[in-house]
């Protein structure tokens, strides 16, 4: 198995592909963005130039930091690699607490009442239990089991993009970029 740092690499790289340059758009709460990061995270980070500016360096340090290790999804790609690259990629998108929270929902519904591996706290933070519960799915289900954990974070993110949109219709013109680019 790959390393975790292996693993993020081709995952900042697709990021930065994905999340563009610069952008303003007016109906982005989070106002001024390059590479996918606000000001606010921007500045949060030491960056006091213009985002039209901010370095790619900058921002995939930022990633790695803020969207991989803080929320050790690196932990988790040591135990199922493509479901730390869904965190990662869900993370950025709705912050990392809310994929983490998905992971755990997922694991507790997954487990046929606690007989596979026992129900973790709905913490929406990796630790000890978290990681138990995944290496216990992945030992259980093997690879097919993944898959449905997959899914289901993926059905769950979309439908929180739906929820999104249905709750601030400015959110309507990010809705099928969001499905298309990090659902589909």
């Amino acid at each position: 198995m790959a390393a975790p740092d292996d693993i993020v690499q081709p995952l900042l790289a697709a990021l930065l592909l994905k999340e563009g340059g610069f952008a303003d758009h007016p109906h982005d709460r989070g106002g001024a963005t390059n590479f996918g990061i606000t000001e606010a995270v921007a500045r949060s980070a030491g960056w006091l130039g213009s985002m039209r500016d901010l370095p790619r360096d900058f921002a995939l340090a930022i990633y790695k930091r803020r969207f991989w290790t803080l929320p050790r999804f690196h932990d988790v790609a040591g135990i199922v690699p493509a479901v730390a690259a869904e965190l990662f990629d869900t993370g950025v998108n709705m912050g990392p607490a809310v994929a983490t929270g998905f992971l755990q929902r997922s694991l507790n519904v997954l487990n046929r009442q606690g007989r596979d591996w026992p129900d973790v706290v709905l913490d929406r933070a990796v630790g000890p239990a978290t990681l138990g519960a995944l290496r216990g799915l992945r030992r259980v289900r093997g690879p097919a089991g993944e898959v449905v954990l997959l899914t289901a974070l993926n059905a769950l993110q979309g439908t929180r993009y739906i929820e999104l949109a249905e709750g601030r219709s400015a959110n309507e013109s990010f809705l099928n970029g969001w499905l298309s680019s990090r659902v589909a």
